[in-house]
């Protein structure tokens, strides 16, 4: 394997956004930023077919146009069968002082970063010759309530990554807005959009604190976007297991609550709320407990009433001290730090934001699904064997 520590590694940009106009502002302005910055681009709107359109542009000319087979239903298959090869390729090259990997409308950037970070291509590692410089979504403040609000599908606007993709709109856009660290918003062009446009910006701030946030066409963008990119922490940010969830705040109409119990909930009367409470906030996540699944951590993931809950593992009081080094530290240290005698780390916690939020309303439903002190007192053995009303949410039927 050739020696790569005195190489230069061409530094990389990727650029999610839901919304077009806005995307591709953000691409033209960082390609225009003289660095001799080239665009790389594919298209997914024959995804449904299983192809995709790969196009490379720089401040001149539109050139390496190719159609790459989506193998398997796959769209990061084709990115890492035909993307890293171009990177690596560009990097090569080494005509060029910045790549833009601009993403197709609904891609979630946390996979593709993952990919370009470490991937492979022949005997060479991308992290060998590339550098993850930033991750910037382009999003458009007055339409971002809007879009976290329905639940329009992906397929339905022409925007879904693969056949198979059965995302919606606002689970794109939420997900897009919290992997990246960079927001790129347009400047205010009307006074009369004044107030939509301050609780857009409330909930961008809401959804992700630690986002820095870029105007574009003041210059600010590019600076932004070449501050560098932590993918393991970016990852970290992302897990349900151990993400920190956003502070409570109330700001331009948007507040965001958080909702900390310890005891465990029960299935069926949680399950029988869902009509209520995930149309109650245009975004909630987190993690919780179900009293006859006591040994699981679940992921609590909505937006635009549409509600995924996945499993994240064991939690740690459900395991012996000897397996406790399997797992991250920042997961051990949380756990420890917030350790209950009876419930050990295993906590209900979950955030809910939305414009005109009913906190108070979604306090008391969801305390009213908590076990009672009867309910509580009938320990592990009568939890258990409570319905399973969470069987078809967490192993459904394809």
């Amino acid at each position: 394997m050739p020696d790569t520590s005195d190489e230069v590694k061409l530094p990389v940009v990727v650029v999610a956004g839901l919304h077009e106009s806005e995307r591709r502002k953000a691409v033209a302005e960082l390609l225009d930023g003289g660095m001799d910055a080239v665009v790389l681009h594919h298209d997914l709107r024959d995804a449904s077919l299983g192809m995709a359109h790969r196009e490379l542009r720089d401040t001149e000319s539109r050139f390496g146009r190719a159609t790459v087979p989506l193998t398997n239903d796959c769209p990061c298959c084709a990115l890492r069968v035909d993307l890293l090869p171009e990177l690596l390729r560009i990097a090569e090259a080494g005509q060029h002082g910045l790549a833009i990997v601009e993403l197709w409308g609904g891609s979630d950037p946390h996979p593709a970063v993952e990919l370009i970070a470490g991937g492979e291509v022949g005997d060479r590692c991308m992290h060998e010759v590339v550098e993850l410089a930033g991750v910037v979504t382009a999003v458009d403040p007055l339409r971002v309530i809007g879009g976290l609000s329905v639940s329009d599908e992906l397929r339905e606007l022409g925007l879904h990554t693969a056949a198979r993709d059965e995302r919606t709109t606002a689970e794109a856009l939420a997900h897009q807005i919290e992997y990246a660290t960079v927001l790129a918003v347009p400047r205010a062009t009307r006074d009369a959009d004044a107030f939509e446009r301050r609780a857009g910006l409330s909930m961008l701030g809401q959804l992700h604190p630690t986002a820095r946030r870029a105007r574009l066409g003041t210059g600010e963008l590019l600076r932004a976007a070449l501050g560098g990119f932590d993918v393991a922490a970016a990852r970290d940010r992302v897990n349900p297991a151990i993400s920190l969830l956003p502070q409570e705040h109330d700001e331009a109409g948007v507040a965001t609550m958080v909702w900390e119990r310890r005891r465990p909930l029960h299935p069926t009367r949680l399950y029988e709320a869902l009509e209520l409470l995930v149309p109650a906030a245009q975004r909630s996540r987190g993690r919780f407990w179900i009293a006859n699944r006591p040994d699981l951590m679940l992921a609590w993931d909505a937006a635009g009433a549409n509600l995924a809950v996945e499993e994240c593992g064991p939690w740690l009081a459900t395991l012996p001290d000897s397996v406790w080094e399997l797992y991250p530290p920042a997961r051990r240290a949380a756990a420890a730090l917030d350790w209950h005698p009876l419930h050990g780390d295993r906590v209900q916690q979950l955030s809910f934001t939305a414009e005109g939020l009913d906190a108070d309303g979604i306090v008391e439903l969801l305390d009213s699904c908590l076990l009672d002190d009867d309910e509580l007192a009938a320990g592990e053995p009568g939890w258990r064997a409570l319905p399973d009303a969470f069987e078809e949410l967490l192993n459904p039927v394809s």
